[in-house]
């Protein structure tokens, strides 16, 4: 996994497409089970270096050992264009694979990704999916503090049941 993260890490297009002639695995995973399109995702590659893997064989419907998928992945790093690419091919929105049931959309309300949340709502991302805690993506936001996300979702700061939040 040594030469891919070398690879990824300066977004090294000629040298990726080499090493996939060569027989570098797109299977290899690091230790913490991240795939090499998670690690590319990671690495803020290129959309072009990323769509390489991807042609080449990369599993775009891969997760890791804690359940955190290359969707996740996409929002976490806030890579629109993999976002949008990835629901084109049919990526459920509101699935997870987190044991923790945290969602996209809870994600994109953590790191305040207002473009992303925007794209996942305009899909039907479901603002009312709860992890396993109960928490919604309203929560997250608020506990965040991401007004700008919070606006996303009409959230009303002074209804009842948000007075009881710290801001």
């Amino acid at each position: 996994m040594n030469k891919w993260l070398e690879l990824l890490k300066n977004d090294d297009y000629l040298g990726i497409k080499k090493y996939i002639k060569s027989g570098g695995d797109l299977s290899e995973t690091n230790e913490a089970g991240e795939s090499v399109l998670a690690c590319a995702l990671r690495a803020q590659c290129d959309m072009e270096t990323l769509m390489l893997l991807i042609e080449s064989g990369a599993d775009i419907f891969d997760f890791d050992d804690e359940g955190v998928s290359v969707f996740d992945m996409a929002v976490t790093y806030d890579n629109k264009e993999m976002v949008r690419y990835l629901i084109e091919q049919g990526k459920d929105i509101n699935e997870t694979t987190r044991k923790s049931r945290f969602t996209a959309l809870m994600a994109a309300a953590c790191y305040g990704r207002v473009e992303i949340a925007k794209i996942l709502i305009e899909h039907g991302a479901d603002q009312e999916a709860k992890d396993s805690k109960g928490f919604t993506a309203v929560d997250f936001a608020r506990k965040m503090n991401k007004k700008s996300i919070l606006e996303l979702f009409e959230y009303d700061e002074n209804a009842p049941k948000n007075t009881a939040y710290a801001r």
